[in-house]
């Protein structure tokens, strides 16, 4: 491999690196429990009980995802197609990085107290879409990095990478800005820097402006090394839409890239509702401070890293097909035990007062969510660059990224629907169970090395 092609695939990785963060710090471990916390202060303020106010919570944080699972279920197909027609996905790389940012920084005007939650939730969605969408045209760069017997090791690093990054934020982010509520120091027992206040949470209101920061210089690396290839002309606008309608008659003589995408849609709809519920979870039900559920993160976000770049080894070396059906079985079983997990009792037998396992046991979920999540995300992507074409790639992406946001609503739906009808966030991710069991049950028809010969 030249010394260029190598340069442009670092570039790439440092999308993943650049990115991740959005998911760690604001999705999962600082931003999820704290808006939570602000939810749960909302409802008890305006009336309802401790119990009530947690599930309220967990329904509206759920809804959020839901709306936004929607908005990026009919964008991703239509730019998509748009972008092969027009044989650029660099430009909107751009566009959808400018909403990353200016969403993230929003954030920082999440304020407790404050008479509506809606602008916390608009703000923080707005810049989910962004990530979204930018990681779905990123994605659509591989088929030109890599050959296809080195797709996996290319997927796999650059998800370990991304985790490492998003690691080394949430560190940094825990030591220096973080404060816990009640003693209003971070994790090493200091004021948040630069004179943060934490009576108004400012330490860990800045997790978006630094999560926006973070992407800004990150994101350098990758629009000075990775170059799009030489295209002639391209559709107009009109043409290439068009063929959408075209594309998605086509997928039925696709099947096994169909399938794929029927059954990904379960398992990683499944996959992201987990990742959107961990920090919430751990606040809601385990009765977490942001500093626990950050801490949390990084033993997660560790196992990751780790797992991702062995993942990618053994999807290189078995294939993708197999590795993701066996990290959809361990998931299944990870929530199941969540499920069983209350902060004194562990599938209903109480244990002694002060007992450390329900902890041990959540860390040990968080370590096989974020190990298995992980490994399922990359072995999906090289699994998806078999079954398409360089020339097709961001169409065929955008249908994967609609695969795993067409029911983007479903699972948070049905997690707000479970929750508040049994009233409790801890049976409420019962749904995810069965999304997980029906994206396995589907992968079985999928061709292992997709439409090419096995």
């Amino acid at each position: 491999m030249s010394v260029s092609a190598k340069k442009r695939i670092w570039g790439w990785w440092f999308f993943d690196w650049a990115s991740q963060p959005y998911n760690t710090l604001l999705l999962t471990f600082i931003f999820g429990p704290y808006f939570a916390e602000l939810a749960r202060d909302y409802y008890q303020a305006n009336g309802l009980e401790v119990e009530a106010s947690k599930a309220a919570s967990q329904a509206y944080w759920t809804a959020t995802q839901t709306v936004t699972g929607i908005i990026i279920a009919i964008l991703a197909p239509v730019l998509g197609v748009v972008a092969d027609g027009r044989g650029r996905k660099m430009p909107w790389i751009w566009v959808f990085s400018v909403m990353y940012v200016v969403g993230a920084f929003l954030l920082w005007w999440a304020i407790p107290g404050m008479p509506t939650l809606f602008w916390a939730a608009f703000w923080f969605a707005f810049g989910f879409i962004g990530m979204e969408m930018a990681t779905n045209f990123t994605n659509a760069l591989m088929p030109s990095l890599a050959s296809h017997e080195d797709m996996g090791k290319v997927s796999g690093t650059g998800f370990a990478f991304g985790y490492f990054g998003g690691v080394i934020a949430l560190f940094v982010f825990l030591l220096f800005f973080a404060e816990n509520a009640e003693t209003g120091k971070t994790l090493i027992g200091i004021s948040p820097v630069f004179g943060l206040d934490p009576e108004t949470r400012e330490g860990t209101r800045s997790v978006g402006p630094f999560t926006a920061l973070w992407y800004v210089v990150f994101m350098v690396p990758f629009f000075l090394w990775v170059k799009e290839p030489a295209v002639q002309g391209g559709k107009k606008v009109g043409a290439a839409l068009a063929g959408l309608g075209r594309a998605i008659v086509a997928l039925k003589q696709r099947p096994s890239l169909l399938v794929f995408l029927i059954a990904s849609m379960f398992y990683r709809d499944a996959l992201n509702a987990t990742y959107a519920l961990g920090g919430a979870f751990a606040s809601n039900v385990m009765g977490w401070t942001v500093i626990q559920s950050g801490t949390f993160g990084i033993i997660a976000a560790i196992a990751a890293t780790i797992a991702s770049w062995a993942g990618g080894k053994l999807d290189s070396s078995v294939g993708p097909k197999p590795v993701i059906m066996m990290s959809v079985v361990v998931l299944t079983l990870t929530i199941i035990v969540m499920m069983n997990l209350t902060p004194d009792t562990l599938f209903g037998v109480k244990l002694p007062d002060g007992s450390p396992l329900p902890d041990i046991v959540f860390y040990g979920c968080g370590v096989v969510i974020g190990a298995c999540g992980g490994i399922a995300q990359a072995a999906s992507r090289t699994l998806m660059v078999f079954h398409t074409s360089e020339h097709d790639a961001a169409g065929d992406f955008g249908f994967y990224g609609l695969s795993g946001k067409a029911t983007a609503f479903l699972a948070p739906a049905l997690i707000t629907w479970a929750t508040l009808e049994m009233g409790n966030a801890r049976l409420g991710i019962a749904p995810l169970v069965g999304l997980f069991l029906i994206g396995f049950l589907l992968m079985i028809w999928v061709k292992p090395r997709g439409e090419r010969p096995a």
